[in-house]
Parts: C-alpha cells; sequence; structure tokens
C-alpha cells in the first residue's frame, strides 16, 4: 500500500528517541559496605538541570533503598509534578524486602533476582512496585534488572505486576560466568540478543513475541579500531594474562555509558547506524564524588559533567527526548501492538 501524504510526512518529522536511564541505587554499590548510604540523592538535581536544558526526559529506575530517602523522594515528586520525567523501577535482590538470605553474606556476593524462587522473586517485585507507587502517586511501568539479570521467569513476574518497558538486555555482552550466589547459575549470555527493540516471547527473552513487556536494549556497538590497533587487541586477548590489558586498552564496544575515556567513542556511536532509539545509562552514585569507581574525585565528576554535555548537546540536534514509557507507546502504536498508554496517577 502506498503511504499518504500525511503518514509520509508524519515519518519525516519523526525523530529517532534519546531515553535516558538511570539506575538510581545507593552509593558505591560495587563494594562489600554492610550499610546502605544514599547521599548521592542530592546530586541528581544538577544533572537532571542538564538534561532540561537539552529537552530530554530521563527515567528513573529506582532501587529500593532510594525510594526510601527523603532527598530522592522530594526529587522524584517534584520530577512527575512537572512531567519532566518518569520514575521507573530496579531492583537489587539483596537490599529489598522480603530478605531472606541465599548465602553467607548477600551484600558481598550480591545474589541476582533470578536466583531465588518465583514466590520470593514475585514478593520483592511486588514490595518495590508498591513504595515507588505510594510515594510518588503513579504505578511505575519501565524497569531494569539489578545487575543486568532477567530470565523467562523474572519477564513473567514483570507483566504480572503491571510492567510494560524492560532494558535489562545487552547485546553483544556476555554475563556468563558473572557470579552472584555463589554455586549459582549466574547470568545469560546477551550477546545473540536483538540491538533494536523487541516485544520478548513469553518462552524465550531473547526472541520477539507477543508478550506486552518490550525490551529496549542497552545501545551498544562494536568498537571500530585501526587496522594496527585492531591487530594489537587480538594479539593480547589470545594471552590469558593480557585479556585485561586488551579490555582496557582495545574494547571491542561502545556503550551509551560514559566511563571518563569514551567520549569520542559515543559521539561516533551515536550518528553511526540509522537507529530507532538509543539509549543512554549511568548510575545516580556516579554523578557524586567517591560514589563509584570511575569517578572518585570532584575533577572526574566535573570531566563526566563535560562528557554529557557534549553528548547531549549533539543528540539534542538530531534525536527526540522520550522516558521508556512514552517509548514504548509510541512503538506500540507503530507496531499494532497493546496500547502502550501511560498510566494514570493512583
Amino acid at each position: 500500500m502506498t503511504p499518504t501524504g500525511g503518514d509520509a510526512a508524519a515519518r519525516t518529522a519523526r525523530r529517532p528517541s534519546f531515553i535516558i536511564t538511570i539506575d538510581v541505587e545507593a552509593d558505591d554499590c560495587w563494594g562489600d559496605q554492610t550499610s546502605i548510604r544514599t547521599a548521592n540523592a542530592a546530586h541528581l538535581p544538577r544533572f537532571q538541570a542538564l538534561c532540561e536544558r537539552y529537552g530530554l526526559r530521563p527515567t528513573y529506575l529506582v532501587d529500593w533503598a532510594m525510594a526510601r530517602d527523603p532527598a530522592f523522594q522530594r526529587f522524584g515528586r517534584s520530577l512527575t509534578e512537572r512531567g519532566a520525567g518518569e520514575i521507573g523501577m530496579h531492583l537489587h535482590a539483596w537490599t529489598t524486602p522480603p530478605l531472606v538470605p541465599l548465602t553467607a553474606a548477600d551484600h558481598r556476593f550480591k545474589p541476582f533476582l533470578t536466583e531465588y524462587p518465583e514466590d520470593v522473586m514475585a514478593a520483592k517485585v511486588e514490595t518495590a512496585t508498591r513504595i515507588l507507587t505510594q510515594t510518588f502517586g503513579v504505578a511505575p511501568v519501565s524497569h531494569r534488572g539489578g545487575r543486568w539479570a532477567l530470565d523467562e521467569t523474572y519477564a513473567r513476574v514483570l507483566v504480572g505486576h503491571g510492567y510494560l518497558a524492560d532494558c535489562s538486555v545487552t547485546p553483544l555482552v556476555s554475563w556468563a560466568g558473572t557470579l552472584g550466589a555463589p554455586g549459582g547459575a549466574g547470568l545469560r549470555d546477551y550477546s545473540a540478543f536483538p540491538a533494536r527493540p523487541y516485544f520478548l516471547h513469553p518462552a524465550d527473552i531473547g526472541r520477539a513475541g507477543d508478550s506486552p513487556l518490550l525490551e529496549v536494549p542497552m545501545t551498544i556497538v562494536p568498537r571500530r579500531h585501526g587496522p594496527l590497533a585492531a591487530r594489537a587487541g587480538r594479539l593480547l586477548r589470545r594471552g590469558r594474562v593480557t585479556r585485561r590489558a586488551a579490555r582496557l586498552l582495545f574494547p571491542e564496544t561502545v556503550w551509551m555509558r560514559p566511563d571518563g575515556r569514551n567520549r569520542r567513542a559515543m559521539a561516533e556511536a551515536l550518528l553511526r547506524d540509522d537507529r530507532d532509539h538509543v539509549e543512554f545509562m549511568l548510575h545516580s552514585s556516579e554523578l557524586m564524588p567517591g560514589g563509584s569507581p570511575c569517578f572518585r574525585t570532584p575533577r572526574s565528576v566535573e570531566a563526566l559533567y563535560r562528557d554529557m554535555e557534549s553528548l547531549f548537546s549533539a543528540a539534542a540536534g538530531r534525536f527526540q527526548g522520550r522516558t521508556l514509557a512514552e517509548y514504548r507507546a509510541e512503538f506500540a502504536a507503530r507496531d499494532g501492538h497493546a496500547t502502550g498508554a501511560l498510566p494514570d496517577p493512583v
């Protein structure tokens, strides 16, 4: 069928989506601390102001600890009241009630939610969903698994609690061998998963199906190296001792996630392909000096802001800022899937 002039004009006018996802979680979750601190909540208003300067609308994926932080509660309520972004859910299984010890030291091993029995998984998702709904007045519909965890059972639990969008999949990246509970199954190999959004198949989250849950994969693309650098990387990866050096010096992929060394690579990846969406991510604790392994000093955080400003400025001209829920609603309408309507306040 030949498109009408109005349809063609609408497609021409539509810009691809730039989706900002922030894992809102406690300070330095990479560490082995037994106490939970949430001082990084005070650093989010500056980041939000940067996003608004470029017309971008972040999705804050919030864990249990941060949902209970008074500073973040004030920030999140202001965000939703102004319609300046979205509150979604992020779940760390070792801190979200009900606390059912899975290892001798869950704070150290950080087990994946997918390693718990299904009834415990469902109870934790219910707890996380309830506190966000009660605190911010809107039921969350967007989600990312803690430590990128997702499987078919987890997806089914999310659907049962009304979630419409997930962003746990990391194409080109395998987490096989990454452990939570000692002796556990670990994480999935996402390396062959689709890079473009798709509605999950209930029996196989690695392929498209008829689930209402839209997978919006993290933007990760192959890294482009010159011939000499590519050859050096291949040689280093052959040795067991030098593989770590290869990953640092000649990474095989580019994430749309700043690490203090990839500003140019992110800018190049932003414009490389004809993409329907680009998904950026960061942890809330990375906005605070000392809150993460990558950004330990005020100077490194200032450099992070320069990198983000450069990237957001480039994105603003070509992309439309959308939250995960907004993107899911638009994608569903174009795809002829479920309505994807945004939730009403509760």
